[in-house]
């Protein structure tokens, strides 16, 4: 399995069946967006998109896939999906907690995470996206993986790593909207089982940003950014001398293999 990181939590899981997973579509006012992958046929590699929650930072790269490949199932929690229908985006599947989809070669799960959900904040009064979620990929022959969404710390992190024993937890970390390294560090420590951990929700500085002037863009936009700038190295470092795990931190743009 493969995983590339195309910006703070926008993350394709690539399987051994050469299947693209795309999580959290985000690629205007991103700087860990390659600018070279703005391209029809980069948007139509794309098997599936699964959304966490329907914040403009997870959701607003929708288009850019759907203009390219309109028939592209997105998968999202029931409240947002219904938003998305209403919209006209055609091949939505809503699901909720619990339940699970299953491709050729993979199980995904959506699964409890601690955190609000509002779609089009931007736009106008932002409008109820019910709650947000997160992730289990299980696939066939390979690893199972945590995506734990935007997610606050939790004690169901135990309940999702006894149930579904993931071996790969991609973690919010940056702290300000989501547990930041510490609570994710605890998470590690106490709560999960896994091999390698991977930050997220966290964004790039100047000197590894793929695009520096659109993170000058987004820190005008939103100047609260700037309190979730390279907290990956925070958490690798708080998770040194781990005795299991191993903190993996993917450059933007960067794609990693994973053999088992």
């Amino acid at each position: 399995m493969k995983i590339q990181r195309l910006g703070h939590a926008m993350f394709v899981l690539k399987s051994k069946e050469g299947k693209n997973y795309l999580i959290d579509p985000f690629f205007d006012l991103n700087p860990g967006f390659p600018p070279d992958l703005d391209t029809a046929e980069f948007y139509q590699s794309f098997d599936c998109i699964f959304l966490t929650h329907g914040h403009i930072d997870h959701t607003s790269g929708l288009t850019k896939v759907t203009e390219h490949k309109p028939e592209i199932m997105i998968v999202a929690q029931y409240e947002l999906a219904l938003i998305l229908l209403q919209q006209g985006i055609k091949n939505v599947l809503p699901i909720n907690f619990g339940g699970s989809v299953t491709f050729d070669d993979v199980r995904i799960t959506m699964v409890q995470a601690k955190h609000t959900s509002s779609y089009g904040e931007t736009q106008g009064t932002p409008v109820y996206a019910g709650e947000s979620a997160g992730y289990i990929f299980d696939f066939k022959d390979d690893y199972t993986l945590y995506h734990s969404g935007d997610t606050a710390l939790m004690t169901d992190m135990k309940l999702i790593q006894n149930v579904y024993q993931p071996e790969i937890a991609i973690l919010s970390s940056s702290g300000h909207f989501t547990m930041g390294p510490s609570e994710a560090a605890y998470a590690v420590n106490h709560l999960l089982d896994v091999k390698y951990v991977i930050p997220s929700h966290t964004f790039p500085s100047n000197e590894t940003a793929v695009s520096p002037e659109k993170l000058t863009k987004l820190l005008q936009a939103f100047p609260v950014v700037e309190y979730m700038i390279d907290k990956d190295k925070e958490l690798e470092e708080l998770l040194k001398g781990h005795p299991k795990t191993t903190v993996v931190t993917i450059g933007y743009g960067e794609e990693r293999e994973f053999e088992k």
